[in-house]
C-alpha cells in the first residue's frame, strides 16, 4: 500500500472534486500531466479503503479530504477519508432503500445513489428515502436535515431517490418532486425553502441537475421520468419542458450543455436527442436538433470531447462517438464493456461494470485503447459508481471498496 506522501502533498490536498462530475458538472477534469500510457499491470495501486457500505455514490473530493456514501447496517451513512485512505469520520442518513415487492429483482440493488457535494464549509447528501442533511465537512457534525417527501408532499421514486444535490452560492436545488415542491431552492446554510414551484406532472427521476446560464438567464436544467425540464433558478419558474421518456421511466444521465444546446440520453432504447433553446418572450422553446439511437446510455454518463460526444449504449451495445453538430455516428465499438467514464488531459477512462479499467485515446474512427487492467477484487454487484480523476489520482468505489490509483507517475 502507498502512502499519499509519496506524491506532492501541495498538488494532490489542492486538487478538487466538489460534487457530482466535477464542479461545473461537465465530468471532465482540469487535470494535464498525466500518464498517456499505463505499465502492462495497470497504474500504481496507491491504497485501498474498505468500510464504505453498499451503494453506489461515486466519490467528491475538497480540502483534502474524499467523501461519498454507504448502506451500513441498514442505514445510509456519509463519511469522510484523508487523502492516505484513513477514515476521519461517519454520520448516518437516515434507513436505506429496500426493494418492495414488485420490483423484487432489485432487491441487491440497494445501498446509497446520491453522491455528496461540498461546498464551503459543509457538506450535502441526499439519502435514498429523501432525507436531506448537512454536515460540517471537517466533523461529519449534523447541521441541519429535513425529509423533502414529508416536507413537500413527494411519492418516492420507485428506486429510491438518486439526485445528487447542486448547491451554487447560498442555495441548494433538488428535486423532491411533490405537490407542494415539484422543484425547490433553499437556504444551504439553513435548510429553509427560498422558493418551490408546483408543477403538477411527472415524478422525480434518478437525474442530477446542472446549472447554465443561457442567454444571461440562468437555468436549473435536469430530467423527470418523463421529460427534460428547464427552469428559472431564481424564481423556480418553469422555462421549456420537452417529452423524454422509456419503458422503465429512468432518466438517470446528468443532461450536458454546450452553447446553447443541451443533450439528453436514456437506456432502454429512448437514445438520445440534442435540444436548442430559443428563448421567446419570457419563455424558452426546446426544438429537437438531430436525434440518434445509435447512443441509448443507461447511467454511465456522457461526455463531450473535442466536438464529439462519447458514451456507452444500453440495448445498442458498445461505446459510441457521435458529432456533436450534427449527431452522425462515427463508430460503435464493443472492445470494452458496457460502463461509466470521465475526462482527463483529454483521455476516456471507461470504467465496466464488471470491474475492467481502461485508458482511451478520443480517436474518431474506433476506440484507441491504451491499456487496460480488471480491478484486483470486486464485492457482488455491478460497478456502478462512476470514476473520478482528481490530483494526479484515479479513484474507483465499487460496493464496499474504494481504490486509489496513481495516473500522474509520480515516483514511489
Amino acid at each position: 500500500m502507498g502512502a499519499a506522501d509519496e506524491m506532492p502533498p501541495s498538488r494532490v490536498a489542492a486538487a478538487s472534486w466538489p460534487q457530482w462530475h466535477g464542479a461545473d458538472r461537465t465530468n471532465v477534469s482540469p487535470e494535464t500531466g498525466l500518464l498517456a500510457t499505463w505499465p502492462p499491470a495497470g497504474p500504481r495501486l496507491l491504497w485501498t479503503a474498505a468500510g464504505c457500505g453498499k451503494g453506489y455514490s461515486s466519490v467528491t473530493i475538497a480540502d483534502g479530504r474524499i467523501y461519498t456514501a454507504g448502506e451500513l447496517n441498514k442505514q445510509t451513512v456519509v463519511m469522510a477519508f484523508d487523502l492516505e485512505g484513513k477514515r476521519l469520520w461517519q454520520a448516518p442518513n437516515g434507513d436505506c432503500w429496500q426493494a418492495p415487492e414488485d420490483i423484487a429483482y432489485a432487491k441487491d440493488y440497494y445501498g446509497a445513489r446520491s453522491t455528496p457535494t461540498v461546498a464551503g464549509e459543509l457538506v450535502y447528501h441526499l439519502g435514498e428515502l429523501g432525507g436531506l442533511t448537512a454536515y460540517r465537512a471537517a466533523t461529519g457534525e449534523k447541521l441541519w436535515t429535513i425529509n423533502i417527501r414529508e416536507q413537500f408532499a413527494a411519492p418516492l421514486p420507485k428506486y429510491g431517490y438518486a439526485e445528487s444535490v447542486l448547491v451554487v452560492d447560498d442555495r441548494l436545488f433538488c428535486y423532491p418532486g411533490g405537490e407542494k415542491g415539484y422543484m425547490v431552492a433553499l437556504n444551504a446554510k439553513t435548510g429553509e425553502t427560498v422558493w418551490a414551484n408546483t408543477i403538477i406532472g411527472d415524478s422525480a427521476a434518478y437525474c442530477s441537475p446542472i446549472l447554465v446560464r443561457d442567454r444571461q438567464a440562468r437555468q436549473l436544467i435536469t430530467m423527470s421520468t418523463e421529460a427534460a425540464l428547464g427552469v428559472d433558478a431564481d424564481t423556480g419558474r418553469l422555462l421549456w419542458r420537452y417529452p423524454f421518456t422509456n419503458p422503465r421511466k429512468i432518466n438517470a444521465n446528468t443532461p450536458l450543455y454546450r452553447d446553447g444546446a443541451v443533450f439528453i440520453t436514456s437506456g432502454y432504447g429512448a437514445g438520445g436527442v440534442m435540444l436548442g433553446l430559443v428563448p421567446v418572450g419570457d419563455r424558452v422553446v426546446a426544438t429537437k436538433l438531430w436525434a440518434t439511437s445509435s447512443l441509448d446510455d443507461q447511467h454511465g454518463g456522457v461526455v463531450i470531447v473535442a466536438g464529439a460526444i462519447y458514451g456507452s449504449g444500453h440495448e445498442s451495445p458498445g461505446w459510441s462517438r457521435l458529432d456533436v453538430a450534427t449527431g452522425k455516428l462515427c463508430f460503435r465499438d464493443r472492445a470494452l464493456e458496457k460502463g461509466s467514464l470521465t475526462v482527463a488531459d483529454g483521455m476516456l477512462y471507461c470504467l465496466g461494470e464488471k470491474g475492467s479499467v481502461a485508458l482511451v485515446a478520443p480517436a474518431r474512427q474506433a476506440l484507441e485503447i491504451r491499456n487496460r487492467f480488471t480491478l484486483p477484487q470486486t464485492p457482488n454487484g455491478p460497478v456502478w459508481a462512476h470514476p473520478v480523476v482528481c490530483g494526479g489520482r484515479l479513484y474507483i468505489r465499487h460496493g464496499d471498496l474504494l481504490y486509489c490509483y496513481d495516473v500522474k507517475g509520480d515516483p514511489p
